[in-house]
């Protein structure tokens, strides 16, 4: 099996890097194309256009008058941008980016609902069953080692599922459907660098932060109480948390360009910022809205489960205060919190997911006009574009 191209437009300027990007005179593909889409209906003619020939793909974002003319299709009104998934093929605005994310879970419930789902249920087994396994025996430090215990998985399964989603979303932008046998065909072969590069960007988000509150650790561990000086310490290694953020939101589109432009590690570091340059506060502002978004819905979720798991087990609760151990919680809350957990984790992870793949589409449109090259790769025929249809020989996907 070979990688099909990725979505590096002609136009892109970073230069390929990687022996399976696709050479400039190969056709724009998408990947994990694998089923012709059914060809589109031909748009009619706009009032007044000329008939000698094939109308050229221009819109408003490129300086033309759209493919239907100067005032839209009936000759009023702006430009109709082509729109044949889940986002219109024009630079997006805030709505559209999460009515994006809103319709790919809407219109492919079984397959977004259904990654999140299995994911979230092994998340959450880990994480009950590591804090039942340790069940208080080393103290204070119960919440900390039963999370550092139960990281491993859960960093393991949330490469996978931003790996399968990302797939599932690049076909939702066309108007495709996707499987999950889909979207593990196409994302299997980028696993492993998608899991390095996961790595490497926690490990670079950690180690600022680590290195800032250094100098305040190595005093308290010195001996010294002075509180003064321990609190001047404490707001530097705080000064450290918005370098580390910067750092986050620069690095944050180095996933979906490793995964749909076949890119390595390093390649995808610099490639996502350079598609940030300029950018920043926006989608520092947008991904702030989605984590909000998800956490108020985990919330809301959450409280009856939990109001319910102190119900069922206040006796276990009230007999542990009584004897000091306040390391655990009764296993009651533990499992209700679990069921919320597995709710809400099923909801927020394809919500946050494809927040992030249209956030990196939204950026290529508007540097890249990678619109065009989605338009054609949909089988748009006013842009060009007919899909696998009129390619010959075997599809990429298949081999």
């Amino acid at each position: 099996m070979t990688d099909t191209p990725g979505w590096a437009s002609p136009s892109s300027s970073e230069p390929p890097r990687d022996d399976t990007r696709p050479p400039a005179d190969t056709s724009a593909a998408v990947p994990g194309q694998s089923v012709p889409p059914q060809a589109a209906p031909a748009a009619p003619p706009a009032w007044g256009a000329g008939y000698g020939g094939p109308q050229q793909p221009t819109g408003p974002q490129h300086g033309g008058q759209g493919p239907h003319g100067p005032h839209g299709q009936y000759g009023w009104g702006a430009p109709v941008s082509p729109k044949p998934g889940v986002i219109p093929l024009r630079p997006l605005g805030l709505g559209e980016i999460l009515d994006g994310a809103v319709s790919t879970i809407r219109k492919h419930w079984r397959t977004t609902l259904g990654l999140s789902l299995g994911v979230a249920v092994v998340e959450q087994a880990a994480v009950t069953g590591t804090q039942l396994a340790v069940n208080g025996d080393t103290g204070d430090l119960t919440p900390v080692l039963s999370a550092l215990a139960s990281l491993p998985v859960t960093m393991l399964l949330s490469v996978v599922a931003a790996a399968l989603l990302t797939m599932v979303v690049s076909r939702a932008i066309l108007g495709q459907s996707a499987t999950v046998r889909d979207a593990w065909r196409d994302a299997r072969p980028r696993m492993l660098q998608l899991t390095g590069l996961t790595l490497l960007t926690g490990l670079i988000g950690a180690g600022i932060v680590l290195l800032g509150f250094a100098p305040m650790i190595g005093y308290l561990l010195a001996g010294a109480g002075e509180p003064a000086i321990a609190a001047l310490l404490f707001v530097v290694g705080l000064l450290s948390i918005p370098v580390a953020i910067w750092i986050w939101i620069q690095l944050s589109l180095a996933a979906p360009a490793l995964m749909l432009e076949k890119q390595g590690v390093m390649t995808a570091l610099s490639r996502s910022r350079r598609l940030v340059r300029g950018s920043w506060w926006r989608l520092f502002g947008i991904n702030l809205l989605s984590q909000v978004l998800a956490g108020i819905v985990a919330g809301i979720i959450s409280v009856p489960f939990t109001v319910a798991g102190l119900v069922l087990g206040f006796d276990d609760l009230v007999g542990q205060v009584d004897a000091g151990d306040t390391a655990t919680l009764p296993t009651a809350v533990l499992i209700t919190t679990a069921i919320a957990g597995v709710i809400a984790s099923t909801l927020t992870i394809p919500f946050t997911a494809t927040i992030g793949v249209l956030l990196y589409v939204d950026q290529r449109i508007r540097r890249e006009a990678l619109d065009i090259e989605l338009a054609r790769a949909a089988g748009l025929p006013e842009y060009g574009g007919t899909g696998w249809g009129d390619q010959t020989g075997p599809n990429p996907a298949r081999l």
